[in-house]
């Protein structure tokens, strides 16, 4: 592990850099938008456009890969990605600003695509589920410190917006500088949504619903605490306590997803999620700490919905389809972030800013309820032959939620094998035979 650590060091830090910078880019410009008096259906509109764009980007970015390799394309997309946060610092109107941010979301999905997909190569079946896991907390972590970055200058001024484009600029230099090979590259193909829906009803519906909270988390979030009159200290502080949450219950939760039902566990996360929620509610007439401390929460049990539900689905899939199907499970969620932040814009337009969260509240319940039906329909799979659980970032592009956990759950297979006929006192085929 070590030794793939150093191997990809460079591909870390620069992925590190560019979450500084795309984390900051979001929240400064739903702080921005309510001192520009934008309407919130209107910021809401701007918000899904970065959604929008990387759907796209996942979907034409491989093809760019594998036409003229990962340094040219990711050189290319950071370059527009760092003129894009400038042009919003030169032409503050929602159409500009929604332009920008379509070309922003499909920047940061190929960078996404080329850095993962540069990770997977120089990582082993033996190592490549704990990078996954290193790569995901950078992710995560990378995104809460950006948070605190809002905090260096007035977000009504231009110096934030240079100092985004500087994070995004100097994140190339790692990585154009690494030493590594550039790997070979072969995008991962999707199951159709029919076919998908009949292996795992829940998977489907499962990511579907969490891109959508997720989309509004991430995208609105910022506005809602503007709206909500916190100082931009305090929104900082606010955003940041999602995303830390997320990487503090991610392995608990994973860890209790491979000994149970993972629908039952995904129910429990879910309604926690929304009990999480409907407190952090109730605490923004009482105590500013406390509201931390229980979005805090909601981001724990929120946060590792994406990859509970990869991975329910993986445990219905044969070798074969878990990359295609995976790809198709993540296009799905993209495809729910694109809804989310109008959803809440629209939600907190009607009945104001506790809106943003009815809308989480209503989403993560409907996915709770949704799987306790499904696990009245189908009894659930064995938890001794349920694959391994693996943390998956949300805004990680197809091509490490396909290819990640399929091979994580090839060698956890193998393993499983292995030990099984090594039982003492039976012949191979029947230790086997005892394991499975």
């Amino acid at each position: 592990m070590a030794a793939a650590m150093l191997g990809c060091w460079s591909l870390l830090l620069g992925v590190g850099l560019l979450m500084l910078g795309n984390g900051l880019q979001g929240t400064l410009l739903g702080v921005r938008a309510g001192m520009e008096g934008f309407e919130t259906a209107t910021t809401g509109a701007v918000m899904t456009c970065y959604y929008l764009g990387f759907f796209a980007g996942s979907i034409l970015a491989p093809r760019l890969v594998s036409r003229v390799g990962h340094i040219r394309v990711f050189a290319a997309l950071a370059s527009i990605a760092s003129v894009a946060v400038l042009y919003c610092s030169l032409f503050v109107d929602p159409y500009s600003w929604a332009a920008m941010r379509l070309i922003s979301g499909f920047a940061m999905a190929g960078l996404y695509v080329v850095a993962e997909s540069w990770l997977n190569d120089q990582s082993s079946n033996e190592t490549r589920g704990q990078l996954l896991s290193v790569y995901m907390v950078i992710q995560l972590a990378g995104m809460a410190g950006a948070q605190m970055l809002l905090n260096v200058g007035d977000p009504g001024g231009f110096e934030l917006f240079l100092l985004i484009s500087v994070l995004v600029s100097v994140a190339l230099v790692p990585i154009l500088l690494t030493v590594a090979p550039a790997p070979r590259f072969d995008a991962p193909a999707r199951l159709g949504l029919r076919t998908l829906l009949s292996i795992s009803p829940l998977g489907v519906i499962g990511c579907m619903g969490v891109g959508m909270a997720h989309g509004g988390v991430f995208g609105m979030g910022a506005v809602y605490a503007e709206r909500a009159g916190l100082s931009v200290a305090e929104i900082s502080i606010f955003m940041a306590a999602v995303l830390i949450g997320g990487v503090l219950l991610q392995w608990p939760i994973g860890r209790l997803s491979d000994r149970f039902d993972r629908r039952l566990v995904i129910t429990l996360v879910t309604f926690a999620a929304s009990a999480a929620a409907l407190g952090a509610y109730w605490a923004t007439a009482v105590d500013f700490g406390l509201t931390v401390l229980l979005f805090g929460l909601f981001g724990g049990f929120s946060l590792p919905l994406y990859s509970l539900c990869l991975a329910h689905a993986n445990d219905y899939l044969e070798h074969d389809q878990m990359v295609s199907a995976s790809a198709g499970l993540v296009m799905i969620s993209g495809l729910g972030a694109c809804i989310g932040p109008l959803s809440v814009a629209l939600a907190m337009s009607s009945v104001g800013p506790q809106g943003f969260y009815g809308y989480l509240i209503l989403v993560h319940g409907l996915i709770g309820m949704f799987a306790l039906y499904r696990m009245s329909q189908r009894r659930s799979v064995p938890s001794e032959e349920q694959g391994p659980y693996v943390a998956i970032a949300p805004r990680s592009s197809s091509w490490a939620a396909a290819v990640g956990p399929s091979e994580v759950r090839e060698q956890f297979d193998r393993e499983a094998e292995e030990e099984a006929a090594q039982a003492p006192g039976l012949p191979p085929s029947a230790a086997l035979s005892q394991g499975s």
